[in-house]
């Protein structure tokens, strides 16, 4: 088509001459211009003239050449040199395209672009944009948007000094600029052209001299807009790490710039512009953030992409250290600066190991951001930091990369005589050698390579070198100091001088494989070593040298069960391999390999007794496992359950009570997103078989779905993540949920269930199947027939009922009761167990009370402490889970409250376990010594040896028990406790038992992994509930936050006012907390004043998450509703407090907001009766009250800096806080709010101005998380 077209254009082109040569004027008139005029008439004439031959000439044209053509007439006229020629030719162009003879966009197009327009021929520059100017008009919007772009870019062409007597001809061009951006001429919508201009001229960059102030002045007119679209102070929020709704998109960042991905060209303040350097700072200190950091910054460990703004705040935060450290007196164990540089350790190794920061830049950046400072007191701190990626990556990569440090040496040890040797019984002594060890690997480096570099031995360092070199040669080495970690972390890439200190570590916790010590139960011994390696002797390895030992232990444990050892693992390494799991910077071989290598493995090799072990240390040793490998280990053990081989009393127990701590630990923000990942099959994270585990993970996704507002405005779980979740699990265990369960679940949930319900069998038929099952018991005689019958598979699962019926008549069971019991099998005897809770409410109902009571608690207590039938934990979970109403649930409850505390079976081994244990193991080295005491004085009977011993005659058993290192009775019991507690509370009569219950046990919770999670979860998930229930609240903050009393520091939770004021208050007479205690909480988010600690054992992973938990826990607990604390919050910066410094006024905001959105509805929906006031106040209502340009007074930052603020800027910015930090559940309320009650009560346009600024941010949010949401707001407005 193209070749046509020139073909065409070539005959056109020479036709075209002739037409534009008839237009040329007499030589004469040329030479004597002043002397010859042309009426109008005239000019006219010859214009229609040319116009008339030139239609004939278009018309024969082909549609594909017009365009050429226009090109080739404008070519043509730029190249006459007569202004009066040019000036006649436009005039005909003009008048072309008045009579619609040639497209106006195709014309602007081709002068606008022609390469000859240049603005040294003023006069063609002028005549061209007056041309312009007059049949724009005619151009679409589109065309004029590429028009203002194309006029912009001439205008860049102009230089910045020019002579003023061609200004006024170049002033035509900003006349069309000012023409396309005049609103009443609507040539182009203005969002389009200040899209246009914002490309050209971005923040910061001043528009071209001859646009002046018209460009300025317009992008100006859009500033309202752009502050209608931002959040009051964003800059100055920051996030809680680890906490709901920190992984969502409010605090992405650009990767490369560190600004905020702001959406549309638009001129918003200027701080939003900025690098947010102080957020990912703030972040990068958070213990525990890496996630969130590669989350924010769009970081993936699949692609190795180097982030030189990450880069840069490492090292910023590694010269803050340096900083600190020379404040600090003295280097502490656990002190401020020992944890800053052990957090500092762990993030380098992740983002220089995932090539999102480079070791050498970083280096070099240190060098020269250290130099001339003089901070030396943190040099050995920071050479540690240093020599932890060094020793472990020297091997793979060039000496080159690592060189650099020895510059940085040469900067901070500037010592021309020998620095002495350190203390070595001090683990501060590793720190002190760390520069050797760095020389020692480099030099090792050098050799291994062939390199030609040789780097000598510094003369500063020489003494130390000396100590090594002689410590290495001493074979007989001792763990009574640290010279074993200095070797290992000198020597880790030497393996001929590595594996003598390695060795004695890991003999150490091997044990002598002579030594043997027993274990609890019967049959099981293990190898002898029972001390583990302390804490700060793991500390002071190095990354490299742990990784050899984490190495060195699993390989060990997989080879033993290869071998399918009788003998068990000794307690030390099974501790000392706990501890090293808890460093993140060793995961792919901690965690990881425990996870997806280590159990399938051990699995395969169907060694029993160390898969038991190594669900004991997840059970009761793990802290801070990322939820994606907890849900991976739950689909393990649902696919172990089924394997014929763990039907094993002692292995089934452990699979099942493990899965329910993983089912009740996962954390609110945590559900959605990990079953998100198995919808396409849910099998694999449900159980095909117990109705308790599936009813805990119902309990969970309600607990889950309420606490982070997920179904908010929602009435269906159709369409949701949970709906074939749900289906699942009801066709693989269905079952009904009493109603006082129900009427807490969120409300689809309620509708599924109720849509759902499953008949259940009768009372009646229960006890009828009983007896009848019961008469064939007495009738039958051959004892193989009657084993056969009562443990086949498919029997009615009631054998647990009959021997109940026994001991009430006859006081005893016999020998084939035993054998029934043990041919039933560990897995099938948990229907049994179900059956048996149900039973004994509809016996416990219609006992006559009294003698026959007593009778029936005795029977029940013998089954579980004298026979060994059932534990206690097992039988509690399947009694809480029943769901019996009315009279029965409490009978049921009533069960509960007597198997616990009637008989002083459970109460002393709770008493005797809280009293002489530690919660705090990773500080323990007699751990082994206490267990065992405890297991000899209360021995855990897990075979029906009770039974056995009873029975006529008695059987001879000696079960094999598995290896049990950390568990008991009551440890196991309290995930269940978790659970009897939540359904307590959600039957009003049995809240005094409740109150006993905790009285009793509540010291079991010093235990607890999460004990002040599960009571904010508790306090949420039943606000309603607890509402009129003061007492019952207090009763149980006390309990459990009193139960770490001895193991806690003062202020650790509960305020020294709430204390004090809260609970020792009488009812009739509740303590109502004032204004000031408010403030002084709240301050404990900005920053808080909680005492650091080791955060890798603590229940959260940083400051800022324990402070925001413990503040609204207390929040929670007082006596008085819901909605006068939010009013009360809020008014912390709405009211003029002299606690809150003004010129942190943003910071107390954050911290409102952090607060409010993590407490129940009734707390943060009193910020909508706060809007609605201050849209129906005097200065939104009356116009005449305004002084001065609206949108100045939304302005919060511009009022509060000038101290002109007015009550509707700050209730605006504290709404963008607290809307900030809300879950999407939460915002989701906005459209209905919206609807319902601020659009009937807006009368005027300064209250819609100020329902645009409020909403106007929130709108990306909803259309990257709940489009429903943005819909509904774009169709309200």
């Amino acid at each position: 088509m193209h070749e046509r077209a020139e073909k065409n254009i070539v005959p056109a082109e020479a036709s075209g001459a002739c037409h534009f040569q008839e237009t040329k004027t007499e030589v004469i008139e040329e030479a004597f211009p002043g002397m010859f005029m042309d009426t109008p008439e005239d000019e006219r004439t010859k214009l229609i003239s040319c116009l008339g031959a030139f239609r004939q000439f278009w018309s024969s044209l082909s549609q594909e050449s017009h365009e050429q053509c226009v090109q080739w007439i404008v070519r043509f006229i730029h190249s006459q040199h007569s202004p009066k020629r040019i000036s006649f030719l436009y005039d005909c162009l003009a008048m072309a395209v008045e009579t619609g003879l040639l497209p106006p966009r195709m014309v602007c197009e081709s002068l606008i672009n022609s390469e000859t327009l240049e603005w040294e021929r003023t006069q063609l520059w002028a005549l061209t944009f007056k041309l312009v100017r007059k049949i724009i008009g005619g151009v679409d919007y589109k065309g004029v948007r590429d028009l203002l772009k194309v006029i912009l870019e001439k205008i860049l062409t102009i230089p910045n000094t020019v002579s003023s007597a061609v200004v006024q001809q170049l002033l035509a061009a900003r006349e069309v600029v000012a023409y396309i951006l005049e609103r009443n001429a609507c040539l182009l919508p203005a969002y389009f052209a200040v899209t246009e201009i914002r490309k050209l001229y971005p923040e910061g960059k001043l528009p071209h001299w001859l646009l002046g102030n018209l460009v300025s002045d317009f992008v100006d007119t859009f500033r309202p807009t752009a502050r209608i679209n931002s959040i009051c102070g964003r800059c100055s929020l920051l996030p809680v790490v680890n906490n709901s709704g920190a992984m969502c998109n409010s605090w992405k960042l650009d990767p490369t710039t560190l600004r905020f991905p702001l959406k549309g060209l638009l001129p918003y303040d200027k701080d939003l512009f900025e690098p947010q350097t102080a957020l990912l700072r703030y972040v990068l200190e958070q213990p525990y953030s890496r996630d969130m950091v590669c989350n924010m910054l769009g970081l993936n460990k699949q692609h190795k992409q180097r982030c030189p703004v990450l880069e840069d705040q490492l090292v910023d935060l590694v010269v803050y250290a340096m900083e600190r450290s020379e404040t600090e007196e003295k280097f502490d164990d656990g002190g401020t600066s020992q944890l800053l540089w052990q957090h500092l350790s762990s993030q380098l190794i992740f983002f220089v190991l995932f090539q999102f920061a480079s070791f050498p830049h970083m280096v070099l950046s240190l060098h020269q951001k250290l130099a001339g400072r003089g901070l030396i007191k943190g040099r050995d701190h920071l050479m540690w930091v240093l020599l932890q990626f060094i020793s472990g990556s020297i091997q793979k990569n060039a000496l080159a990369d690592f060189l650099p440090v020895m510059k940085l040496f040469d900067l901070l040890y500037p010592e021309k005589e020998c620095i002495p040797v350190p203390d070595i019984n001090k683990p501060q002594s590793t720190h002190a050698f760390a520069m050797t060890c760095i020389w020692i690997h480099l030099n090792r480096k050098a050799h291994s390579d062939n390199s030609k570099l040789q780097i000598p031995i510094p003369h500063s360092l020489k003494l130390h070198h000396e100590f090594l070199q002689q410590s290495l040669r001493n074979k007989s080495l001792q763990m009574n100091d640290y010279k074993i970690a200095l070797l290992c972390n000198a020597y880790s890439t030497n393996s001929e001088c590595f594996t003598l200190p390695m060795g004695v570590l890991v003999e150490t916790i091997y044990g002598n494989g002579n030594m043997r010590i027993p274990l609890p139960g019967t049959n099981c011994m293990a190898s002898g070593s029972i001390t583990p390696l302390p804490m700060n002797l793991l500390d002071s390895l190095t990354v490299h040298a742990k990784m050899s030992l984490i190495h060195s232990i699993a390989t060990r444990v997989i080879k033993l069960a290869h071998a399918k050892s009788s003998l068990a693992l000794a307690p030390a390494l099974v501790e000392t391999y706990s501890r090293l799991l808890v460093y993140m910077e060793i995961e792919s071989l901690g965690i990881k390999g425990f996870i997806s290598q280590l159990l399938p493995t051990v699995f395969k090799s169907h060694a029993w007794g160390i898969l038991h072990t190594l669900l004991e240390m997840f059970s009761y040793r793990m802290h801070h496992i990322q939820p994606h490998y907890r849900v991976q280990l739950l689909s393990h053990l649902h696919s172990l359950a089924a394997v014929p081989q763990t039907n094993q009393n002692q292995l089934h127990l452990c699979v099942e009570s493990t899965a329910l701590r993983l089912i009740t630990a996962l954390g609110s923000s945590e559900v959605q997103p990990q079953f998100t990942r198995f919808l396409s099959d849910p099998k694999t994270v449900l159980s095909a078989e117990s109705e308790e585990l599936n009813r805990a993970l119902i309990l969970t996704l309600a607990r889950a779905t309420h606490v982070t507002d997920f179904f908010t405005g929602s009435d269906s779980i159709q369409g949701t993540w949970c709906k074939d979740i749900l289906q699942t699990i009801m066709s693989f265990t269905p079952h009904n949920w009493a109603s006082h369960t129900l009427s807490c679940f969120p409300a689809p949930l309620q509708a599924f269930f109720k849509q759902n319900n499953v008949p259940q069998e009768s009372r009646f038929n229960l006890k009828k199947n009983v007896e009848e099952e019961y008469r064939k018991w007495k009738s039958m005689t051959n004892e193989n027939d009657i084993i056969t019958h009562f443990s086949m598979q498919g029997s009615p699962p009631l054998f647990l009922c009959l021997l109940w019926k026994m001991l009430l008549e006859t006081d005893h069971i016999n020998q084939i009761g035993y054998r029934v019991l043990e041919r039933i099998g560990a897995r099938a005897l948990v229907a049994h167990v179900r059956t048996f809770a149900d039973f004994l409410v509809y016996e416990f109902s219609t006992s006559a009370g009294g003698q026959q009571l007593n009778k029936c608690i005795e029977i029940l207590n013998d089954m579980v402490w004298k026979y060994n039938i059932v534990t206690l934990d097992r039988l509690i979970l399947c009694l809480a889970m029943r769901s019996h109403e009315g009279n029965e649930a409490q009978v049921c409850y009533f069960i509960i409250q007597l198997l616990l505390l009637k008989p002083n079976d459970f109460r002393n081994r709770v008493s005797d376990f809280v009293k002489e244990n530690s919660p705090e193991h990773w500080l323990q080295n007699d751990w082994h010594t206490k267990h065992m005491s405890y297991h000899k004085k209360y021995p855990e009977k897990l075979y029906f040896e009770g039974l056995a011993e009873q029975v006529n005659p008695p059987v001879q058993i000696q079960p094999q028990y598995l290896p049990i290192y950390f568990g008991n009775v009551c440890l196991r019991f309290l995930p269940v406790f978790d659970i009897v507690i939540h359904r307590f509370l959600e039957l009003l009569p049995v809240s005094k038992s409740l109150e006993t219950l905790l009285d009793h046990l509540g010291g079991l919770y010093k235990f607890h992994d999460r004990p002040v999670t599960y009571l904010y979860n508790t306090l949420h998930y039943y606000e309603r509930h607890l509402r009129e229930r003061t007492n019952l609240k207090r009763k149980l903050v006390h309990a459990i936050i009193g139960s770490l009393k001895d193991n806690r520091p003062q202020g650790w939770c509960l305020s020294d006012t709430y204390i004090k004021s809260a609970m020792n208050v009488r009812e009739d007479n509740p303590w109502i907390p004032d204004d000031t205690y408010y403030c002084k909480l709240i301050g404990r988010l900005s920053p808080g004043p909680f005492p650091n600690c080791d955060w890798r054992f603590n229940e959260f992973p940083n400051p800022a998450a324990h402070a925001l938990h413990v503040t609204c826990v207390e929040l929670m607990a007082l006596a008085v509703p819901g909605k006068d604390v939010g009013n009360a919050l809020l008014n912390v910066v709405l009211k003029s407090q002299p606690l809150v410094p003004r010129e942190n006024i943003t910071a107390w905001m954050n911290a409102i907001g952090l607060i409010i959105t993590a407490l129940p509805e009734p707390y943060w929906i009193v910020l909508h009766d706060r809007i609605v006031s201050v849209i129906n106040s005097s200065s939104l209502t009356s116009e005449t009250e305004w002084v001065g340009y609206p949108f100045q007074l939304f302005d919060f930052t511009a009022c509060h800096q000038s101290y002109s603020e007015m009550s509707c800027s700050y209730t605006l910015a504290l709404a963008h806080a607290v809307w900030h930090h809300s879950s999407i559940g939460q915002l989701s309320l906005i459209p209905k709010f919206l609807t319902e009650v601020l659009i009937p009560i807006v009368k005027t346009e300064f209250q819609l101005l100020y329902v645009y600024h409020l909403v106007g941010p929130f709108l990306q949010r909803f259309q990257q998380e709940r489009t429903r949401c943005m819909i509904e707001v774009k169709y309200r407005f």
